[in-house]
């Protein structure tokens, strides 16, 4: 009885997530790399956060709601302690750990948190159910299609503020004039 192997073909060259990583290093700079990873952790948090709350109160999720001391804690509680973490960071002033993707991430995520129960901070009442809470989906909405508006065009919107910045000096320079 003969006996056949099956070889495998292994992918030439490196592996995907590297050769991302490689294309993001030639195109992106750093304050891209960091806003890009920021906007998609706020979209991937965001909705991740969404499925789990309809989840949680529509019973097919095995969990439910995280509680300390028989206290409901709500989500934009991580979401503050999150960027009160990042904010040591920042202030502790370590290039390294400011710059590092982990640190947009985190930020992302805990941006997203927040405004994901932006009405329950604003009435200071839990609407995340009530109608008064459609304003934290326009909030998140609105967050992520900003960044993703200044994403596709920042070099369109550096050089707005750089003509913008020119035109307001030599106004200021020449004195305001008022039209007759």
């Amino acid at each position: 009885m003969r006996t056949t192997s099956i070889r495998r073909r292994r992918p030439a060259g490196p592996p995907l997530a590297r050769r991302w990583r490689d294309t993001a290093d030639r195109h992106l700079t750093p304050v891209q790399r960091s806003l890009l990873i920021t906007w998609v952790s706020f979209g991937v948090t965001f909705a991740s956060v969404r499925v789990i709350t309809h989840g949680i109160r529509g019973g097919w999720l095995p969990w439910g709601n995280i509680s300390a001391g028989g206290e409901h804690l709500h989500h934009y509680n991580i979401g503050i302690v999150t960027l009160a973490g990042l904010g040591l960071v920042a202030v502790r002033g370590d290039e390294r750990a400011v710059g590092h993707p982990a640190v947009a991430a985190a930020y992302g995520c805990g941006t997203a948190l927040i405004c994901d129960e932006f009405a329950l901070l604003l009435d200071l009442q839990d609407v995340y159910w009530a109608k008064q809470g459609r304003i934290s989906v326009d909030v998140s909405l609105g967050v992520l299609s900003a960044l993703g508006v200044y994403l596709t065009a920042r070099p369109f919107w550096h050089e707005i503020g750089r003509v913008t910045g020119h035109h307001l000096a030599s106004v200021t320079r020449g004195g305001v004039r008022t039209a007759r």
